[in-house]
């Protein structure tokens, strides 16, 4: 709950990652766990404070995982959340329609320095829209877009 994964947080999310494996069928060869996450906070504790922040995070996740955790990190709070509300509706319907969408999520995979193309951005707002989308009318309420 403090925005970081640290100590007994790393350690159950190692945990559960190997059992996962050893479920999927994906033989660990029996390494350390203790070396593994020596290794994962060598590779992406960016700032060597000990600690996995939600950015680092970001960056171990594949865009197709972590567009939300972006979006999270780009509205932090509810008068920012209107801000941007504000600023991408820009017909001023009161929604956020498809191609208002797009441009939302350019500008947030801009900042995240995440390389798309236009398949994978049409791909990423269609997934917004059925993910958010509660009444299917293809745009996104002031309330579907605040869940």
């Amino acid at each position: 709950g403090n925005g970081y994964i640290e100590g007994k947080e790393l350690e159950n999310f190692f945990q559960e990652l190997e059992s996962a494996r050893k479920g999927a069928g994906v033989d660990s060869k029996n390494d350390n766990l203790g070396d593994k996450m020596k290794e994962f906070m060598r590779k992406y504790d960016k700032n060597a404070d000990g600690k996995i922040e939600m950015a680092e995070l970001a960056q171990i996740l594949p865009t197709e995982e972590n567009f939300l955790l972006c979006f999270r990190q780009h509205v932090g709070s509810s008068s920012e959340f209107m801000e941007a509300w504000r600023r991408y509706d820009t017909d001023r319907s009161g929604y956020i329609e498809a191609n208002e969408l797009k441009g939302f999520l350019s500008d947030l995979l801009k900042k995240a320095n995440r390389p798309y193309d236009e398949p994978k951005l049409q791909e990423y707002t269609q997934t917004i829209l059925r993910m958010f989308d509660m009444n299917g009318d293809g745009k996104l309420g002031l309330s579907e877009m605040s869940r």
